[in-house]
């Protein structure tokens, strides 16, 4: 979440900044940026963020570690006889966050009964069926003659994809996911409860992925074809470098040298999950949240929705919607 403060009147001059109001040719083109500033925060953000991955692994946990609240679907509406869905059902959960006078509408999109049965296949229609349909919903609002002055986007800007920490190689399912849907929406995969697997069977798995992802032409997030320049590709090639990435998540707190820490405690120590020494949360967090939230956001507004608005807008007229299928 942006680190702005609540903003100052027009008038005021920041601490130590020169004015530039008496300078001769100086016209003011960069008070743009604060006039923006203040607009956004006005409005506010909205992020939707899709978990998906077999049940077990975790999904609920990471959703309130990464906003520190509890934001997840389970955390919202306990159900001691939780059972798994003979098909999979889509859950969104929205809640307002705010940090330091900015308002952000989160809103997370669960699916359980993913992966849970014994056959699995073409799990991934269901998923495939829900993004499209916030394509479309948001494409009717669009082309509307009278249009809202703000469409709600129930877009799904990324999905986490956690991947069982098995320590071999990705499972037929995880293939046939991420192949068909990082078509449609950006994907950001996880190695789910990393604490099981030791460092090298870590680095391993993490490898043998990485191979995967390239051999099955997987493009998951951040996609190199959409780096915009030098600087990005610099910053987004340390990202791919580390993906997936292998996360422990827990919203149990803990005083470890007096200082409060989220953890996992276990009977050798506590796992800190924002010490990158421990696991790679902080990197996750960083890149969902603080340096890459927008980018995620126009991804999935001019790249993936409009491959969605120019198929639809290409389809003669009069013949029935057909969802995408890749």
């Amino acid at each position: 979440m942006s680190e702005s403060a609540k903003p100052h009147p027009p008038s005021s001059q920041a601490k130590g900044e020169k004015s530039h109001a008496g300078e001769f040719g100086y016209v003011g083109i960069d008070a743009i940026l604060e006039q923006m500033r203040r607009k956004a925060m006005k409005q506010g953000f909205e992020l939707n963020i899709m978990v998906v991955g077999q049940s077990g692994l975790g999904k609920s946990t990471l959703m309130n570690t990464l906003f520190k609240s509890k934001v997840s679907r389970k955390s919202a509406q306990p159900n001691p006889e939780e059972r798994i869905p003979k098909t999979i059902e889509i859950k969104s959960i929205s809640h307002d966050i705010e940090e330091k006078g900015v308002r952000m509408k989160l809103t997370v999109i669960d699916t359980p009964g993913f992966g849970d049965h014994i056959n699995n296949e073409n799990c991934w229609q269901p998923i495939m069926k829900f993004i499209n349909d916030q394509y479309e919903a948001y494409l009717q609002e669009e082309i509307n003659i009278n249009r809202k002055k703000r469409i709600p986007d129930s877009r799904v800007h990324c999905c986490i994809y956690f991947i069982p920490p098995t320590g071999h190689c990705l499972r037929p399912l995880d293939v046939e996911f991420m192949r068909r849907l990082s078509k449609v929406v950006n994907i950001v995969p996880v190695i789910a409860k990393a604490d099981t697997l030791t460092l090298e069977e870590r680095d391993f798995f993490k490898q043998k992925i990485r191979e995967e992802l390239r051999a099955n032409e997987i493009d998951v997030y951040p996609q190199k074809e959409f780096d915009e320049d030098a600087e990005d590709r610099m910053i987004n090639d340390k990202i791919r470098e580390m993906i997936p990435f292998a996360v422990v998540g827990s919203d149990q707190e803990y005083q470890v040298n007096g200082k409060r820490i989220l953890g996992r405690k276990t009977k050798w120590g506590t796992i800190e999950v924002e010490n990158i020494a421990h696991c790679e949360f902080a990197y996750l967090r960083d890149l969902l949240i603080r340096t890459h939230m927008q980018n995620i956001k126009d991804i999935t507004s001019s790249i993936h929705f409009e491959t969605y608005r120019v198929r639809r807008l290409n389809e003669s007229n009069g013949l029935p919607h057909h969802h995408l299928e890749v």
